[in-house]
Formats: structure tokens, C-alpha cells, sequence
């Protein structure tokens, strides 16, 4: 794999969020629910994100291994309460500046800013008024988008609103498994809706600050998953297709399409806003490009229930010497990669560019002698470009692919157990190690990305 397989403007880059690398209690950032969720049990040893890699107040040292690790970009994002510790009203003048600065730092070093308005950290007074069930927050939103394009659009090369909407919306409040928590349908049905709201109205605040013809590229970043049938059951086929509708093509389908795929709307429609068809014409317009993480494929089967979704996942015996296997016993499948990047450019006739916003994979890293061989990751990073390239060769328009992640972080409900960095964090010392994959990305890319280092 070499880099000249790649057209010549496509951008490489490295990517983190917020909450999962800054350090809450550092700097002056309100509470969020991931502190009341982590609080309440909800994380691994109900671990949160209060020091996590203290990004903070190293973001310098950060970015400096961005540089050296010859990357052309890096997608952070920024922390909602750290801006506004209510989510709305008093703006704090800290939080901007601490963004400022780090804006700045990456232009110093020629690394291109690309920014994510929200990366899952709601601030916790928003959430004490019903968070994402509550329409409210989507227009809160609206006006903090406002506040960072204001302080920040004029350097950023790209912005993008909202960060997974799925694991936002249905992972949140209908699995339960980040937070809030929720498992239950009318607030799933209501979050499913609302994130896309805030995505449109989060587009307009952006638009009427910056200029409609601002060269700041404006999007979303959508996560997708492979949903594979059991058996050829015509069950499983049903399960497999409700997963495929609830996870791609409800947040594919709206953005491109301005309507909701109707055997998932037929469930959730009796539970959302009042209403909320009047906003498919905001949620559904002009974007300047499209990101997409990936990650993995599940298999479905019929959960039995012979009720909405139908299906669960069903889950492999968990096998630590795999060799396809992430230390989440999630499913290395570079395939998928490639199908969703034909299928958003095809299935949906979009011309929009498309950027692999995140690919990455955890595992328990260790340092050894100074060193960590994370000689896996290596090999899936490969698998997946290689995937991308074929892409770009049949005409799909991606443009870009994002690392994740440069700093082994917290990683939500799981805590920090498992380690998805480029770069291996002691989380004690906050050490920084390079591994061997970052070693890798730096020969791909050819050094150094500025003479300055």
C-alpha cells in the first residue's frame, strides 16, 4: 500500500473527541450526562471522562505527533459545555479560546482543522430537560453552531454537525448502552428524529454566519454497519433488513432523500414530534460532503419476540487469539468499507464528496521496552485502505480517510480498557508511546509534515 494509490488532493488525517481525550475537570467545562451516566454505573468502573488523556493541557505535545506522523489533517471536536456550561444563554469566553488556540496550533504546524460540532457530550442541563427527546435541544444546538462558526469558521477547512447519529438516537435511548441510558421507544422514536433536526438547524446557523459560498465545507458524519442475515429464514431476512433500516437507511434516507423509510417509519412514526414531517426539507438540505465511520458487520437472526426491531445480534464466542477479531470481538471486515462507500454514491445518486471519517480498531495494547506492536492494526488499516483505493478507482468521490484514533482514549461505556490510539497512553503518567501503527502512518506518508519539526 502506497500513497501515490490514492488520487493526488485525497487528505489523510487522525482523529479524537472532546470528551474522550480534554479532561473535564480541566480548564472550566460544565457537566455533561456522560458524568451522570458514568455516575450512575452506566461505564466500566464507572470510569469518565474527568482527566481522560488531559488533551488540556497537552494538546501542544498532541499535536506535535500529528506533524511528525506526517498527517495532512486532524478531526477533533468541541466540547458543548466547555463553550456553554448550560447548553444555552452564557457563552464562556475560555472555552473559545482554549478552541482558538488549538486552531491555531494546527495551522502553525500545516495540519488542516476539521471540526465536529457534537461528538456525544450533551451538557447536563439540557439533559435534565429531557435531552434529545426534547425539540428544544435541537434548537440550542442551532445556536451553538452559530457560536463556533463565528469564533472558528474562518480557519476550519471542514465542520461537521453531528457526530453518529445512531448511537446518538437508538444506541442511547433505545439499547441503553451510552448515554442516557434509555431503553424505551417513544424516546428513541422522538431522539431519531431530533438529532436530524439539530443536524438541519445546526446547517442553517452555520450557513447564515459563514456565507453559503464560504470555502468552510459543511456535513454530517453517519456511522453505518454491515447487517447480515442469519440464514436465508425469511425471519432472520426480516431482522437483518429492520437493522439495516434503523441504522443506515433512516439517517441515509433523510439527509438524501428528505423522507424516512417507511417499514421502520411504520414503528416509530406513533411516537415522534408533532409535526415532524415539516422538518424534512430542513434536515434534507445541500450538504458539502459526507463522512463515514466503519468499523465492523453483525449478524442478525430473529430475536423470537415477534416484535419491533425483531432481531438481535448475535454475538461470536469471544476468541482473544483471532486474527479477524478486534478486542471487542467485533468483526474485522474490510469489505463493508468498500460496499458503503459504492452504496451512498450509487443507492443514492450523491455526487457529495464522502470522507472515511473514522476506521480504526481496539485492542490491548501494551508497552514493552518503549514499544507497542499493535502489528494487527497495521494490517487492518491496510486492509482498509486498500478498500478506499479500489473505491476511488471506480469513480466513488471519497476524498479523505481519518484515522481513529490518535490517542488511546476514553472509550465510552467500555471505559479504558480498550485502546483504539495510534499513539498508547499511560493513563496514570499520560505518557505518550507511538506504536507501531503510528510509525507505519508516518513511513505511508512520508515523514514529517513540516520543516518546523
Amino acid at each position: 500500500m502506497k500513497r501515490n494509490a490514492f488520487p493526488p488532493n485525497f487528505v489523510f488525517g487522525t482523529a479524537t473527541s472532546s470528551y474522550q481525550i480534554e479532561g473535564t475537570q480541566l480548564g472550566n467545562c460544565g457537566p455533561n450526562h456522560w458524568d451522570s451516566f458514568a455516575a450512575s454505573g452506566g461505564t466500566a468502573n464507572r470510569e469518565d471522562g474527568a482527566i481522560a488523556c488531559a488533551h488540556y493541557n497537552l494538546w501542544e505535545a498532541d499535536l506535535d505527533l500529528i506533524a511528525q506522523g506526517g498527517f495532512d489533517a486532524y478531526r477533533f471536536s468541541t466540547a458543548w459545555g466547555r463553550v456553554q456550561p448550560e447548553g444555552t444563554g452564557r457563552i464562556q469566553e475560555s472555552g473559545l479560546a482554549f478552541y482558538d488556540t488549538l486552531v491555531d496550533g494546527l495551522l502553525e504546524r500545516e495540519i488542516e482543522p476539521h471540526l465536529t460540532l457534537y461528538h456525544w457530550d450533551l451538557p447536563q442541563a439540557l439533559a435534565d430537560k429531557g435531552g434529545w427527546t426534547n425539540q428544544d435541544t435541537a434548537k440550542h444546538f442551532g445556536d451553538f453552531a452559530g457560536i463556533i462558526a463565528d469564533r472558528l469558521g474562518d480557519r476550519l477547512k471542514s465542520i461537521a454537525t453531528i457526530n453518529e447519529p445512531w448511537c446518538v438516537a437508538w444506541l442511547s435511548h433505545f439499547l441503553g448502552r451510552h448515554a442516557p441510558g434509555l431503553t424505551d421507544l417513544p424516546s428513541a422514536a422522538k431522539a431519531m428524529h431530533n438529532i436530524l433536526l439539530a443536524h438541519g438547524l445546526g446547517m442553517n446557523a452555520l450557513r447564515d454566519q459563514l456565507g453559503s459560498d464560504h470555502p468552510c465545507q459543511q456535513g454530517i458524519v453517519l456511522n453505518m454497519e454491515v447487517s447480515v442475515p442469519a440464514s436465508d429464514d425469511p425471519k432472520d431476512i426480516k431482522a437483518a433488513a429492520m437493522q439495516d433500516g434503523i441504522y443506515n437507511r433512516w439517517f441515509a434516507d433523510a439527509i438524501f432523500k428528505g423522507q424516512y423509510p417507511q417499514d421502520i417509519l411504520a414503528y416509530l412514526e406513533p411516537h415522534m414530534p408533532s409535526g415532524w414531517s415539516n422538518d424534512m426539507s430542513m434536515i434534507s438540505q445541500k450538504i458539502d460532503w459526507l463522512g463515514l465511520n466503519y468499523y465492523t458487520r453483525s449478524i442478525i437472526k430473529d430475536d423470537g419476540t415477534n416484535k419491533f426491531p425483531y432481531g438481535e445480534a448475535i454475538v461470536p464466542d469471544y476468541d482473544p487469539g483471532s486474527a479477524d477479531r478486534t478486542s471487542l470481538n467485533w468483526k474485522i471486515y474490510p469489505a463493508g468499507l468498500s460496499y458503503f462507500l459504492h452504496r451512498i454514491h450509487e443507492e443514492y445518486e450523491a455526487d457529495v464528496p464522502i470522507v472515511v471519517s473514522e476506521n480504526g480498531m481496539a485492542s490491548f495494547d501494551v508497552v514493552d521496552d518503549d514499544q507497542v506492536a499493535d502489528k494487527q492494526r497495521v494490517g487492518f488499516f491496510e486492509d482498509h485502505l486498500n478498500e478506499v483505493a479500489k473505491a476511488a478507482a471506480n469513480g466513488v468521490p471519497v476524498q479523505g480517510y481519518f484515522a481513529w484514533s490518535l490517542l488511546d482514549n476514553f472509550e465510552w461505556a467500555f471505559g479504558y480498557d480498550q485502546r483504539f490510539g495510534i499513539v498508547h497512553v499511560d493513563f496514570e503518567t499520560q505518557q505518550r508511546t507511538p506504536k507501531a501503527s503510528w510509525y507505519w502512518w508516518k513511513s505511508f506518508l512520508g515523514g514529517p509534515k513540516t520543516s518546523a519539526l
